[in-house]
C-alpha cells in the first residue's frame, strides 16, 4: 500500500516541462486533506525525474507553510541529501523550507553553510531566497547577524538588480534589530 501511495501521488507530478508546476497545487490540496500522503510526496524530492523533484519541492514548500511540523521526521534527509541538489528549482524551495525546521545549534550551522553556498548559485531566484532565509536565521539567532550582514552587503555590492533590491530591504530590517 505504501508503494501505491508513493506512485499515485508522484504520478500527478509527472510530465510537461520546468516552466509549469503542473498539478502540484492539486497534490497540495490532497496532502492537506490527508497528511499521510506527505511522506510519499517528500520522497519525490529525491526522485530521478527533475520534473517530479521540482514539483514535489513546490508542493512540500506550500504544505509546510501551513504545517512545518510535517518536516520533523525529514529534517536530516533535507539537510544532508536534498539541500545538496544542484537543481535550481529544488534549491529555491529548500531555501524557503530551511527556516521552517526546528534546528539545534549544529543543524543551524549546517543550514547556514548550505544557504551561504546557495549564494553562489547561477539562479538569481536561488540567491534571493537564500538571502531571505539567512536573514530569517539571523533574526532568530542574533549571533549570526554580523556574518549575515556582511554576506548581504556583498550581494548588494555585486548582485543583479533583484538581488540588490532584496538585499537592501533585508539589511535595513537586520540593522534595525
Amino acid at each position: 500500500m505504501r508503494m501505491h501511495l508513493l506512485s499515485a501521488i508522484l504520478d500527478k507530478l509527472k510530465g510537461g516541462d520546468r516552466r509549469s508546476i503542473g498539478r502540484s497545487n492539486e497534490v497540495v490540496e490532497e496532502v492537506l486533506k490527508d497528511p499521510q500522503l506527505f511522506d510519499p510526496l517528500f520522497k519525490g524530492l529525491l526522485n530521478k525525474d527533475p520534473i517530479i523533484r521540482m514539483r514535489a519541492a513546490d508542493a512540500v514548500e506550500k504544505i509546510t507553510l501551513q504545517h512545518p511540523e510535517y518536516l520533523k521526521p525529514h529534517k536530516r534527509v533535507l539537510l544532508e541529501k536534498i539541500a545538496a541538489s544542484r537543481q535550481q528549482e529544488v534549491r529555491w524551495h529548500v531555501a524557503q523550507i530551511m527556516t521552517r525546521l526546528n534546528l539545534n545549534q549544529s543543524e543551524r550551522k549546517r543550514a547556514m553553510h548550505i544557504l551561504i553556498e546557495y549564494l553562489n548559485d547561477n539562479s538569481k531566484i536561488v540567491i534571493t531566497f537564500a538571502m531571505q532565509a539567512l536573514a530569517d536565521l539571523a533574526d532568530a539567532e542574533p549571533q549570526f547577524a554580523p556574518r549575515v550582514i556582511k554576506l548581504l552587503q556583498s550581494q548588494v555590492a555585486s548582485g543583479s538588480a533583484a538581488v540588490k533590491n532584496r538585499g537592501q530591504k533585508l539589511l535595513k530590517k537586520l540593522m534595525s534589530i
